[in-house]
């Protein structure tokens, strides 16, 4: 075997030196400043990617390349967004995925035009209130961070967001507002500290696909508007604590795909559980069926006794019934008799004949 010093060897290893430089000369080529000096030309660039450039910061300059709407920037090391970016008013994707940023600026908010935003595998602990004004925005993307709460107003205003993705952080409640959300298809938020799920889910009517699980011992139970979910076709509830489904569940008809596995449930009962979707579905809606029942005949009962305190009472509804008998009977042995208990209609009939 030939030696370091072997000509062979120190040829290979030249060769190799060669192409790594060659390389790196290739990507500084494509890197930020050729992409700068062409919109400052004004040649039109309408989509910059430069991924996996080992790339520490974006100059200022970024934000005044007009007419750009593709920025991939994903797989770096960035640490810092410039906050000229809100300057691309025309930017409709924003890809900024395994960085090591720990905050987006504020002039997020002024892309008005921006539809797909993955700021995925990051360190953010937070989202600025102002993405609620990217109200073009179909899909957001920030799993895999350290979030523990979402902005506020984040669903009052998204009300075109398709798909949200929220898994992999620290988020112990979802807002409020993230039931205004009327296009929502996709919501994942999967391996969270989720301690339940706003009362008013089921105002999601466009939600098809919800996972929920691995929220560990936080999540043990489900809202009863869950069931207003009418178009939910893939539900994940593993790896939780929930005790008992709601009966409202079984007015999911449009289900195909349910998880339930590790959790402690009592409802439906575990033989009904693996035999699979369709027998949680069919349980379910009797249960739901059972307790629309038990509502309605006591809807009529309370009905009744508030038009009668005593209408309840066996013996108060027989006394009612002969009275109600004896009167009308009465009514009717005077009006055959002739006497004079005929009405004063009766009375002008006879005038006439």
């Amino acid at each position: 075997m030939p030696g370091l010093r072997h000509a062979s060897v120190l040829h290979a290893m030249t060769r190799a030196v060669a192409d790594v430089s060659a390389a790196r000369s290739a990507l500084q080529e494509l890197g930020p400043r050729p992409v700068l000096k062409q919109a400052q030309e004004g040649k039109p660039v309408e989509s910059v990617l430069l991924v996996d450039r080992q790339l520490r910061y974006l100059p200022e300059a970024f934000g005044r390349i007009l007419g750009l709407r593709v920025l991939d920037v994903s797989h770096n090391q960035l640490q810092v967004i410039p906050d000229a970016i809100g300057g691309l008013e025309h930017l409709e994707e924003l890809r900024l995925a395994s960085n090591a940023l720990v905050s987006l600026p504020d002039t997020v908010g002024f892309l008005s035009n921006l539809k797909i935003l993955n700021v995925s595998t990051n360190k953010l602990r937070t989202l600025p209130d102002s993405i609620s004004k990217c109200r073009s925005l179909v899909e957001l993307d920030a799993s895999y961070n350290g979030l523990t709460y979402l902005p506020t107003n984040i669903g009052y205003e998204l009300i075109n967001l398709r798909k949200l993705w929220v898994h992999m952080n620290k988020l112990r409640s979802l807002p409020s507002s993230i039931c205004e959300m009327q296009s929502l298809y996709v919501l994942d938020a999967h391996f969270n500290e989720l301690c339940g799920l706003p009362s008013a889910i089921g105002k999601l009517s466009s939600l098809e696909i919800l996972d929920l699980s691995s929220n560990f011992s936080d999540m043990k139970e489900l809202p009863f508007s869950f069931g207003d979910l009418l178009n939910l076709r893939e539900v994940d509830l593993s790896n939780n604590q929930i005790h008992a489904l709601p009966d409202s569940f079984g007015r999911l008809d449009k289900l195909e795909k349910l998880n339930l596995e590790q959790n402690p449930l009592s409802m439906p009962p575990a033989e009904v559980v693996k035999e699979g979707v369709d027998a949680v579905k069919e349980y379910m809606s009797k249960r739901w069926l059972d307790a629309l029942l038990e509502e309605e005949q006591r809807s009529m009962a309370a009905a009744a006794a508030a038009e009668s305190p005593q209408a309840s009472t066996p013996k108060a509804w027989l006394a009612r019934s002969v009275s109600w008998v004896s009167d009308v009977g009465g009514s009717l042995v005077g009006y055959v008799s002739g006497g004079q208990t005929k009405s004063e209609k009766d009375s002008i009939l006879d005038q006439q004949f």
